[in-house]
């Protein structure tokens, strides 16, 4: 041990007490370490450092450009759109499958998740194929003028569609751990419905619907396999920038689709910080 400590070079002691430091922590935090930066760290570092490989001005030419900023417009906006709204979606069927016994409840229960498993490329197909002008949904809405398929709205389906899991799988287990006593008591208090709801049974669930929203955005971001075959992918309208990033891979352009990925990363991270500082106040509010 000690000829091990006295082959470190003496001039970088910064370097040798990290090293003391990270040869003294626990085997599984050597493990996990290892791990995120194996599968987390480096990935990252490595699409920084090809970003950074060209110059200021290209960087900020391509990561401008109209045809970009329309793909963020499309995939923020409308994955922001779709995780707010399955919160209020998926909170409502996450109380359903807890607070009540219906025939065929384990069936729905295990169809909630279904997204996770499906390919999404089979979801996008089966999206489009039913609101498209000739399916069983698009049919209906066609003649009310309102077209799904191959249009911004489609887009919005296919990210609602495999974001909704997150949610309920997020706010259910909490549900169910809730005990009924305190909805008593604030009944018995004289509490209304809505009232017990809104001060006692809302507060405890905010940072798991705030968790089930990050975990929906995140996903729907990065979804790629459903919203390139029920949108048309033209610019300006319904192009998502996961797509724009392939079409530039086709172009065998990596660096610009290193910058818009780059561009995706940062605005993602962004984002779910501010999510997560949500879920603490949402914590703080709770306790007091």
């Amino acid at each position: 041990m000690s000829t091990s400590l006295q082959s470190i070079p003496q001039r970088n002691p910064h370097k040798r007490n990290l090293f003391i430091r990270l040869f003294y922590l626990p085997l599984t935090w050597r493990i996990t370490l290892g791990y995120l930066t194996v599968m987390l760290l480096l990935p990252m570092v490595a699409m920084f450092q090809k970003a950074s490989s060209t110059t200021p001005e290209k960087f900020w030419s391509i990561a401008t450009s109209p045809v970009a900023l329309g793909t963020y417009n499309v995939t923020f906006i409308t994955a922001l759109l779709t995780a707010l709204m399955n919160s209020f979606f998926g909170t409502l069927i996450a109380w359903v499958f807890v607070r009540y016994d219906f025939p065929g409840k384990r069936i729905i229960d295990a169809t909630v998740d279904l997204p996770f498993a499906l390919p999404t490329a089979v979801a996008g197909l089966t999206l489009s194929t039913v609101y498209s002008d000739n399916g069983w949904v698009g049919s209906l809405l066609s003649p009310m003028g309102i077209k799904v398929s191959f249009t911004r709205l489609g887009v919005a389906v296919a990210m609602t569609f495999i974001s909704l899991p997150f949610v309920v799988r997020t706010v259910q287990p909490v549900l169910q751990e809730m005990e009924r006593d305190i909805e008593e008591a604030a009944w018995s208090l004289g509490a209304s419905q809505l009232q017990t709801f809104w001060r006692v049974i809302l507060p405890p669930l905010l940072p798991a619907i705030l968790t089930g929203v990050a975990l929906g955005f995140s996903r729907a971001v990065g979804e790629y396999g459903s919203t390139v075959i029920i949108a048309s992918n033209t610019p300006f309208k319904d192009l998502i920038a996961p797509v724009l990033i392939f079409q530039r891979l086709e172009q065998y352009d990596y660096t610009g689709a290193t910058v818009i990925g780059t561009v995706l990363l940062v605005i993602s991270l962004f984002m779910l910080l501010g999510i997560n500082w949500l879920q603490a106040w949402g914590r703080r509010y709770d306790k007091t």
